[in-house]
This record gives structure tokens, sequence and C-alpha cells, in this order.
């Protein structure tokens, strides 16, 4: 089974810049589509922040021009950089990742479709 895991959370300054990680074990991700969501603190829902499929990447308007999700080159790993922090995306990130369906599958950003989850990074972002 699939097996995700995050890391490259941490406390940092707002303004500042993190690059998530999210490593699959035994598996490349070639043939999923890999989504990362955050959960705020005392929040209990999740909000999807960005995906990738071989469609393209997609973001949520919250973080549109500041995130960017890409495949690592060793394939079984994706990526979140993200630049100009701000205390409200203080959260714990997650990603998840589901088996395309088909060719051309347009990633979304509900928590729905996923199947596989990691165990999340926390950011804290200081102001």
């Amino acid at each position: 089974q699939l097996q995700l895991v995050e890391s490259g959370g941490g406390l940092v300054q707002a303004g500042g810049s993190l690059r998530l990680s999210c490593v699959a074990s035994e598996f490349t991700l070639d043939n999923y589509a890999v989504g990362w969501f955050r959960q705020a603190p005392a929040e209990k829902a999740y909000e999807g922040v960005s995906c990738i499929s071989d469609s393209g990447e997609y973001y949520a308007d919250s973080v549109e021009g500041r995130f960017t999700i890409s495949r690592g080159n060793t394939k079984n790993t994706v990526y979140l950089d993200i630049s100009d922090l701000r205390p409200e995306d203080s959260a714990k990130y997650y990603c998840a990742a589901l088996i395309r369906p088909r060719v051309g599958y347009v990633c979304y950003l509900g928590v729905a479709p996923y199947d596989y989850w990691g165990k999340g990074t926390l950011i804290t972002v200081a102001s």
C-alpha cells in the first residue's frame, strides 16, 4: 500500500519560504495525482491548496502565485514550494494521493477522491 511521508515544515518568519516534500515509499508517483492540503490550528476542515496530475498543476485562489507544486526527478517525490509565507498559512500540511483513473485526469482540491494520506508536517509562521 502506498505510504506518504511529508517533511520540510518548521517555524518561519512572515515573508519567508519553505519547501515541503512528500515522499512515497516503495512506489513511484507517476500514475498518481497528488494533492497538498492543510488544516489550520483548531480547525477541523482541510483546505486543499494545490494538486498535480498529468493534466497540470492546480492551486487554490488563496495561494496562487505563492505556492508551486512539482514532481521530483526521482519520481517518488512531490514538492510544494511556498514563498511569501503569511501567518494565515500556519497549519499542518498533508500530502495525499490517488491513482489517476484516466489519462488527462484533472485533480481536485477536495479531500474526497484521495485514498492515501501522510501524517503531515507543521508550518508555523511568525508575524
